[in-house]
């Protein structure tokens, strides 16, 4: 296949704007000047031009979004380089609580601080993003018509794992999942007739090829397994082991689980299942989306957990069916909760927001730091240090330029843990050592806007594997009607949804998610916007897909740290109660606690919101 120039992909469309080019801000131990600050703070995006949007209002803003340019550069000063700052002025505010990060669990702190301690509390929630909701980013496109959400980041409600606490707020929020469920359909790309589907690049594996009903969790054919371009002795070797022709290996339960638990997945399928290194490969991108993670870092046993094949090697029954998940979800994922808390707090920003409208209420984005207000949203504002003092806690931060402090009684620090003992030096040594181990897993949800989902229709599928590309996983996303969002036009989102591939030689798992976080903030715009263009390309031009008129805007929604990191078999011993490494990171330090989802060891909502409330608890027993 003749690869097709940039300006025939249609890079050359001004449909957004191009993102600044990266590099560091100050050499190791230098002091940041007031105009290196403001250099930082110029890299945060300009609000959107749409006609159709007043005000500034970040949402509707397209290109590199997560975190964008202007949102992380200082913390990577602090944290990277041992940037010093320009002393701060006397502290002009005081506040009963200042909340370091507002994404969920800050801002639940918040909602909870009032609830528990004082409902007429002075809070300030400090935000290095231009956007509340952390990593529940809201991406609204309004260049097709009618307004598209997407998914910009945290998105599922998984109802069936929530606490008394979290049921108890989201229904103080009027927030009922069940009947979330009932007004949506989609799930994750399993609705067409074909879905799911693989798709073989051509750059990848010499041939463009497209596989229906191909998921690798799913019992394979032999006719499938025959489509499949790889050797002749890889597609033997899938066969041997989908169709249960090698021999069971002779081992009891108990040594089964043992094995399993001890070897790589991708190991275990070279060792154990016979499978050439261009079968394996198939695999190693399959879970960069749901886990964040290269297959290789996971254990055979927690593949297999997940619905890989395996067992069948000993004799066991595998369903082989593709795993399903019940969740409830918001048109603009769980951005419509952070929606929902940020108008809890501050109602004069979103008045008459509640659970039947969240979706589409308005928010004025010039009220949420308003001198009258009770609570206070602070955005583009960078917390660089925290400590105690005589009458509480002193916070400093930077923004427009400039170094800040205000006090307070207390503080919540609801950012996440490797970031902390930067902020907050004074923190014991061992709490430090615990705060770091727990390095965050990259994360990507990159959404395209296109014209119509003709093409998709045409070629019968919904959702597609991309095995050889960046992205390892794509869907169409539509058929969310909750939070009183209705899509009425033809435009349509993709979401790309993955991780980046770690450096090969990286081998121990932090290693390979801190070479992973650097290959994403390598990557350019233009880099992401060429990826996709080529992939919908190649893969929906055979059914009528112009890629230079169809794509009609692009949000890439990077998160070099995305999810908590939860404890992985291969990597991480049995820890004995109170002793595992976020159960000691997130002790209190004397009027500073900790939250977010790193202090649950969880990347779910849920437990971002358990950890809010337990750190409230804590400020509240040493009043």
């Amino acid at each position: 296949m003749t690869r097709k120039t940039d300006k025939q992909l249609g890079m050359l469309k001004p449909i957004r704007r191009r993102d600044f080019v990266q590099g560091a801000l100050v050499t190791a131990g230098t002091a940041l000047t007031a105009h290196q600050l403001a250099a930082a703070d110029a890299l945060s995006p300009p609000p959107a031009a749409d006609p159709a949007i007043s005000g500034e209002y970040p949402p509707t803003r397209t290109g590199m979004r997560g975190s964008h340019p202007g949102a992380y550069e200082i913390a990577h000063a602090l944290g990277r380089e041992g940037a010093r700052f320009p002393q701060p002025a006397e502290a002009k505010e005081h506040y009963d609580l200042v909340v370091v990060g507002a994404g969920i669990s800050g801002l639940a702190a918040a909602y909870f601080y009032r609830q528990k301690i004082d409902p007429d509390a002075k809070i300030l929630l400090l935000e290095n993003h231009d956007d509340f909701g952390g990593h529940a980013k809201r991406n609204e496109f309004h260049q097709g018509g009618e307004m598209v959400l997407s998914l910009g980041g945290t998105h599922n409600l998984e109802w069936w794992k929530f606490s008394d606490v979290v049921t108890g707020l989201l229904s103080e929020l009027g927030v009922d999942p069940h009947a979330m469920r009932e007004d949506m359909t989609f799930d994750y790309g399993h609705d067409a007739p074909n879905s799911p589907a693989m798709w073989f690049d051509a750059d990848t594996y010499g041939q463009s090829r497209l596989l229906p009903n191909f998921s690798l969790r799913n019992r394979l054919t032999k006719e499938q397994i025959e489509q499949i371009p790889i050797s002749e002795e890889g597609r033997e070797s899938l066969l041997h082991f989908y169709t249960g022709a090698v021999e069971p290996l002779a081992l009891s339960r108990a040594e089964v689980e043992t094995l399993l638990s001890r070897i790589s997945y991708p190991d275990f399928l070279r060792e154990y299942a016979r499978l050439t290194e261009d079968a394996i490969q198939l695999f190693d991108k399959d879970q960069h989306g749901s886990w964040g993670l290269e297959m290789r870092a996971l254990s055979a046993a927690e593949a297999i957990e997940v619905g890989y094949p395996g067992l069948q090697l000993f004799g066991q029954d595998w369903e082989g069916e593709d795993f399903q998940y019940p969740v409830a979800m918001w048109p603009d994922g769980n951005a419509s909760l952070a929606r929902l808390l940020v108008a809890k707090l501050i109602p004069e920003a979103a008045p008459g927001a509640n659970a039947q409208n969240i979706a589409t209420a308005n928010f004025d984005y010039s009220l949420l730091d308003r001198e009258a207000n009770d609570v206070r949203l602070r955005r583009n504002a960078t917390v660089i240090h925290t400590e105690n003092t005589d009458t509480g806690v002193s916070v400093t931060y930077a923004s427009s330029g400039n170094i800040h402090r205000v006090t307070a009684t207390h503080s919540v620090l609801a950012c996440y843990h490797s970031i902390i003992p930067h902020l907050c030096p004074a923190i014991p040594a061992a709490q430090k050592d615990a705060l770091k181990y727990q390095v965050k897993m990259p994360l990507i949800l990159t959404n395209v806007l296109i014209r119509n989902r003709h093409a998709l229709d045409k070629l019968g599928i919904d959702a597609i594997s991309c095995p050889g590309r960046l992205h390892g996983r794509l869907f169409l996303f539509q058929g969310i009607q909750t939070g009183g969002y209705q899509s009425k036009g033809d435009a349509v989102s993709l979401v790309f949804w993955g991780s980046v591939s770690p450096p090969k030689d990286a081998i121990d798992i932090r290693s390979q998610l801190r070479g992973s976080r650097q290959r994403l903030l390598e990557l350019s715009l233009d880099d992401f916007e060429r990826e996709i263009r080529m992939v919908l390309d190649e893969l929906l031009s055979p059914a009528g897909f112009d890629v230079s008129e169809d794509i009609l805007a692009i949000t890439v929604n990077r998160w070099p740290h995305g999810y908590a990191y939860e404890y992985m078999q291969l990597w991480d011993p049995d820890w004995e109660e109170g002793e595992a490494p976020h159960e000691i990171a997130r002790q209190r330090f004397g009027s500073i606690a900790i939250a977010n989802a790193d202090a649950g060891a969880s990347a779910y909502t849920h437990v971002a919101i358990d950890q809010a409330s337990r750190a409230v608890d804590e400020l509240a027993a040493i009043l």
